[in-house]
């Protein structure tokens, strides 16, 4: 896994192309077909990469939850993957792919590691109605012809995490912000996400607060709406402030990400004064940096709603 070692300047500067990396690895067979997939998470959720190791599991722990392990000082907690998707690997769990996201550290045991490989998110596409399972969040085609047969499954880990732990994440959201936001009446806030749960988190948290807002489950359905929006502003003759309150985005997402939805409407004259808020799982020195190069007006990594409710206040009035 020498690749996995990269620079991460290197990786981060793909955003810039509206390019990620994608880490493909298998998890045996599936207990309903005995098929072998592929399954694929973006490198930027990755901390390192490790052969088994021993975990000490504590007494009353259950499956999908193996054990506890110490990496590098930090208890974190190890998750069979394969008994999450229905698999059964083939050999064994033989790697801990150790990731961080949504303000957590957790690893992941996998029968087997691939290869990383270079995408457009073009070749991402979502797949809440193409695939029977929660935690498929779109599909990878890993060449550029759109008819491939080779494909890999994107996981929607948030999901999974907030499945196996949701009484933890409760704990951040059964104490929802309330009350109105100064929002111009009449206007909508609109949100590009494309995981189930942080939409339904969102959903939550934007009612509780008397938003008006349009979900959207990728960048570039957020983008087309913009447009449209820009569009009847322009033939009544008034300014886009006028039709959309703010833009709050993921960053990963099929077709198109945050950055790149970011940085289209920060170029575009007509709609730079929109607020855009980035919301993300996704954290770490290099993704904040270019949250301030593609010039978003805030950044909050997942999932503190009255943090979130918090900025987006905060951006509102700064345009005020």
């Amino acid at each position: 896994m020498d690749n996995f070692n990269k620079d991460i300047d290197d990786r981060a500067n793909l955003t810039n192309s509206n390019r990620f990396e994608l880490l493909l690895f298998r998890l045996g067979k599936s207990e309903l077909d005995d098929k072998q997939e592929l399954f694929g998470i973006n490198v930027f959720k990755l901390r390192e990469i490790l052969p088994m190791k021993e975990f000490t599991k504590p007494a009353g722990m259950k499956s999908p939850l193996l054990g506890v392990i110490n990496i590098r000082d930090q208890v974190m907690p190890v998750i069979d993957l394969p008994a999450v998707m229905g698999y059964k690997p083939t050999t064994d769990l033989n790697i801990l792919l150790i990731t961080e996201f949504a303000r957590s550290v957790q690893a992941f045991a996998i029968e087997s590691v691939e290869n990383i490989t270079r995408l457009d998110w073009k070749q991402v596409h979502t797949a809440e109605k193409a695939v029977n399972s929660n935690y498929i969040t779109s599909i990878a085609c890993l060449d550029e012809n759109a008819d491939t047969n080779n494909l890999a499954m994107v996981l929607d880990v948030e999901q999974i995490l907030y499945d196996i732990s949701s009484p933890q994440h409760d704990l951040r959201t059964n104490d929802l912000p309330s009350g109105h936001v100064n929002v111009r009446p009449g206007t909508t806030a609109i949100v590009a996400e494309d995981s189930r749960v942080a939409r339904s988190m969102l959903e939550n948290m934007l009612n509780n607060l008397q938003i008006p807002h349009q979900m959207c489950t990728t960048g570039q359905e957020a983008w087309v709406k913009i447009q449209d929006l820009a569009s009847e502003a322009e033939s009544e003759g008034v300014p886009i402030n006028h039709k959309i309150s703010f833009i709050l985005t993921d960053l990963e997402m099929p077709e198109m990400d945050g950055f790149t939805l970011t940085r289209l409407v920060k170029s575009n004259e007509k709609l730079r004064r929109l607020p855009v808020v980035i919301h993300s799982s996704l954290s770490g020195s290099a993704n904040e940096a270019h949250v301030q190069k593609v010039e978003a007006d805030g950044y909050v990594a997942k999932f503190e709603a009255n943090e979130l409710s918090s900025m987006i206040n905060q951006v509102l009035n700064k345009v005020s």
